[in-house]
């Protein structure tokens, strides 16, 4: 039980917050911190301090406006630091990750008188490499043209992307941008960032002769330090795969807090996802090949290497052959003569794979396990080298590291989906959904195997749970139709888990309505419903104030915005254009300056998006977010929920479009003196026997349904 001391301690911060910030208290927030200090509060320990007994994680939704984040804070920072353990905040928007940076922790420690140290973590990815840029310019000086790897496109850069390359370069170099891609104004596509990042088998750290300049280590300076790491779910699932504790603190000296806990499961589930492209993969192997035998030619030809590169000769050469032979396999199944035209997609019906695809898999995966030892292997001898030690000039192997480190990394995905594909999943385990695409690329077509499990219910309770000191999972949408059930199996925590759902304190009812407008189309009539919501939009999207608009497709967004009238389009700011952030940016300033603005975006705007006030006073929601129909994911699940004896569509599409729907509308409510009114351009809300669960799910709005 939590002591009566650590009561007051945590009692007495929440009063002086509220008195220096002249504050009322607020029902939901004293609930929020009252709940998480009982959890944490009943943890036993042993005489080394470890967490005793199963009872160390809270599940907690908390609505709009409750102050959940302060209310997080104010309990788990004075017990956290009673028990000398960290602890990770993670997040799954940039948003909020800056938002407790700059505003709540800062507001914390200087209202609260709760003294802590904490720092921002963020993956490599997120950052410029400074080495990675200028090896692709180099390379590319004189014709542009050269790659390291035949169908690697992102290396393949056209004479604009070097002259984009090098105005980033000189952007880092003058000062005015600090490589974090987050801070970048224009939008910049996966294809042309990824070859200007690293990952921690391509980084040399301390040997790079830039890491006194690199982004990422300025930014992870004294991170080990803090008492407080502020992350992402990206960064502690890639830590939890790597054991626990080689990014992040130790796990059993952790308390956890999810915020936005409601993305934790796909982001699990997306950790152990792989796919490869077989004949690229063939080509990738043979350029590999060349490349090892180069860099050996560049390395002076040391004997070690040379005996290295010798071992890989024969299982590549295997591997080719096993990969042709895959994709002569798949091929009559999605361009087979008797079809009009070849399927994009085929997947295996309740993810099982026939038995020469099985074989397939368990060859891939064990040649490619065989060259990814030995590559590592020449890894380690490069970085040696980089100590001068390794026998080989450090010009040579500073070159080479990251080049045989993104080796590794091909190689252990290839691996990871030999593996996949290759094993049959555990008795009475959710499945793994796999399947294989039709990809048109520069060499003709290709053969795309991919596989994902459709829950990682499991890997969650045996790298998170089971060995964390404690955890708070928290969202202001976890419920799916009111119940916690869906979330907790998605997570794989028990049903007993410690649950609470608080409401928001803001008057739903007075403050907004919803009104679902007659509409003469069904929504799953995608073409017909796409001209209704233009027809809508030019009648009745007003262009003179705040408007955001969400779409469930790329499709329909490009189609409508290509038919809005004129005067409505050069109003609209819409994703893709220009980044996240900068499109918020561009909104707010046109609503400052009297002028209206409407925002076009999809599901990355249902969240992380803050306009509160005059900012957003109209969400117009233009289909009920159902998952696409033909997700392999999501078919794949839903042949085992009907296996099992349920009906997917009631116990699985529905509670999900709940929650998405939920979060769409949460876009205009932020504030208790925020009024305004959603659109809901779907009747399946009024006409479908589901309609009367999605409608009760929302907030309490003043409905007006014609």
């Amino acid at each position: 039980m939590l002591s009566e001391e650590m009561k007051k301690e945590i009692q007495g911060a929440y009063r002086r917050f509220l008195e220096s910030r002249q504050l009322k208290p607020r029902l939901g927030q004293k609930q929020m911190i009252a709940e998480v200090a009982k959890v944490l509060g009943g943890i036993l320990e042993d005489e080394q301090s470890h967490r005793l007994g199963e009872k160390h994680v809270s599940v907690i939704e908390a609505g709009t406006g409750t102050g959940k984040t302060i209310g997080y804070l104010l309990a788990v920072l004075p017990i956290a630091k009673a028990r000398g353990k960290k602890v990770v905040l993670s997040t799954a928007t940039v948003a909020l990750q800056e938002q407790l940076l700059h505003k709540d922790l800062p507001e914390v420690a200087e209202h609260a008188g709760l003294s802590v140290t904490y720092g921002l973590a963020k993956g490599r990815g997120r950052y410029f490499c400074i080495s990675k840029a200028e090896q692709h310019l180099d390379a590319h000086s004189g014709t542009g043209q050269q790659a390291l790897y035949e169908d690697e496109q992102a290396l393949r850069i056209d004479g604009e992307t070097v002259e984009f390359y090098k105005s980033l370069l000189n952007e880092f170099a003058s000062g005015r941008w600090d490589g974090d891609r987050d801070n970048l104004t224009m939008d910049i596509s996966e294809e042309d960032w990824y070859p200007l990042t690293s990952d921690h088998l391509q980084c040399t750290n301390r040997r790079c002769s830039n890491f006194s300049a690199c982004s990422f280590f300025k930014a992870r300076k004294d991170l080990d330090q803090v008492e407080c790491v502020i992350a992402n779910h990206d960064i502690v699932l890639a830590d939890l795969a790597l054991g626990g504790g080689a990014i992040l603190p130790d796990p059993a000296e952790t308390i956890y807090i999810f915020d936005e806990g409601h993305h934790l499961s796909d982001k699990a589930s997306g950790h152990f996802s792989f796919n490869l492209r077989l004949k690229s993969t063939e080509r990738w192997l043979a350029g590999t090949l060349k490349q090892l035998d180069k860099m050996l030619e560049q390395s002076g030809n040391p004997q070690l290497m040379r005996d290295y590169i010798e071992h890989q000769r024969k299982p590549m050469a295997d591997l080719q052959v096993v990969l042709n032979n895959w994709a002569e396999l798949i091929r009559p199944v999605l361009m087979d003569d008797s079809f009009s035209r070849p399927k994009e997609r085929y997947r295996y019906p309740s993810g099982v794979v026939p038995e020469e695809v099985k074989q397939f898999g368990l060859q891939v995966e064990h040649l490619a396990a065989r060259m990814g030892t030995k590559m590592e292997m020449i890894l380690d001898l490069l970085k040696e080298s980089l100590d001068g030690e390794g026998g080989i000039n450090r010009q040579a192997a500073e070159i080479w590291y990251p080049r045989v480190g993104m080796m590794v990394a091909r190689m252990q995905n290839i691996t990871g989906l030999g593996r996949s594909t290759g094993h049959v999943d555990a008795e009475n385990s959710t499945p793994t959904a796999r399947w294989v695409s039709l990809v048109e690329t520069a060499q003709g077509y290709d053969f795309e195997c991919s596989t994902a499990p459709v829950s990682a219910a499991q890997m969650l309770h045996m790298n998170l749970w089971q060995h964390c000191y404690a955890a708070v999972v928290t969202s202001a949408t976890l419920t799916a139709l009111g119940r916690f059930d869906r979330v907790l199996a998605d997570l794989g925590l028990p049903p007993d888990t410690a649950c609470f759902s608080l409401a928001s304190p803001f008057d739903h009812y007075n403050a907004a309505e919803l009104y679902i407008p007659p509409m003469k189309v069904e929504a799953n009539d995608p073409e017909l419903h796409t001209q209704a919501v233009t027809d809508y939009l030019n009648q009745h999207l007003k262009s003179d104030t705040g408007t955001l608009v969400l779409f469930s497709s790329w499709r329909q967004m490009r189609s409508v915005l290509a038919s809005l009238d004129e005067k409505l389009n050069n109003r609209v700011l819409s994703q893709g254009d220009f980044s996240k952030n900068e499109i918020l940016k561009r909104h707010k300033t046109e609503i400052d300056e009297g002028r209206g603005s409407v925002i076009f975006g999809l599901a990355s705007f249902t969240e992380g998006v803050d306009l509160p006030g005059d900012y957003l006073t109209e969400v117009i929601i233009t289909k009920i977010p159902f998952s696409v129909p033909d997700d392999p994911v999501d078919a794949t699940m839903a042949e085992w929920i009907q296996q099992q004896g349920g009906n997917p569509f009631m116990e699985w599409s529905v509670p999900m479009a709940s929650v998405r729907l939920t979060q769409a509308a949460g876009r205009l409510l932020r504030t208790e003196q925020d009024r305004g009114r959603i659109v809901l351009l779907d009747r399946r809300v009024v006409t479908k026997r589901y309609g009367r669960q999605l409608l009760d799910s929302l907030p309490p709005f003043r409905r007006n349904i014609s």
